[in-house]
């Protein structure tokens, strides 16, 4: 159950599943002590969820970029073809206020960058900068979409070892003759019975 030597390009650990807690617990690497073990696997469970999160905040965060990058994109695309006329077009003032205007034939352009910066760039340099950040928006989706299904797998595999480290403990930590073991929201609880 530690992690091994494998992590995904994101540099997430891999968890190793444990077969065998009594031959795991009997190498003492997360501890001599079931509980040991367990806040062990707690910790490392709770590494595993914060990634996740921060995970799923980066994919949010694309989610709502990529198609704006996509639509400058096309309107440097659709700029570039009408280089040699003018064309009207309407273009937002505020939410739901928009204003037409004529545009004369032009090879520059100015894009916001964020941060209150906009930078003038001829329109193939435009172009060629929001195709390669678009592309990269992809890619970056697409990794972050693996990481998350890497990391889902080590989440479940570390829940499966704190049951399996759980069951463990038990008869350690019941002076009863029997437990019950009970799903509540994600996590396993045990109850006595007589």
């Amino acid at each position: 159950m530690a992690a091994s030597a494998t992590s995904t390009p994101g540099g997430i650990p891999a968890a190793q599943f444990v077969d065998d807690v009594d031959k795991f617990m009997a190498t003492g690497e997360w501890g001599t002590t079931a509980e040991a073990a367990l806040k062990r696997c707690d910790e490392m469970y709770s590494k595993y969820k914060f990634m996740e999160s921060q995970l799923l905040q980066k994919a949010s965060r694309l989610k709502s970029q990529t198609p704006e990058i996509k639509s400058t994109l096309d309107m440097i695309r659709f700029v570039k073809a009408k280089s040699s006329s003018d064309f009207v077009t309407d273009f937002r003032l505020a939410d739901n206020l928009y204003a037409s205007a004529r545009v004369p034939p032009t090879e520059k352009v100015c894009l916001w960058l964020g941060a209150n910066v906009m930078l003038e760039y001829t329109v193939d340099e435009a172009e060629t900068m929001l195709k390669r950040n678009y592309d990269n928006s992809l890619t970056s989706a697409a990794d972050i979409q693996k990481n998350l299904d890497f990391l889902r797998d080590q989440i479940t595999t570390m829940e499966v070892s704190i049951l399996s480290q759980t069951i463990l403990a038990l008869p350690c930590l019941c002076s009863f003759d029997s437990c019950c073991f009970v799903l509540l929201a994600d996590r396993w609880t045990h109850t006595h019975t007589h």
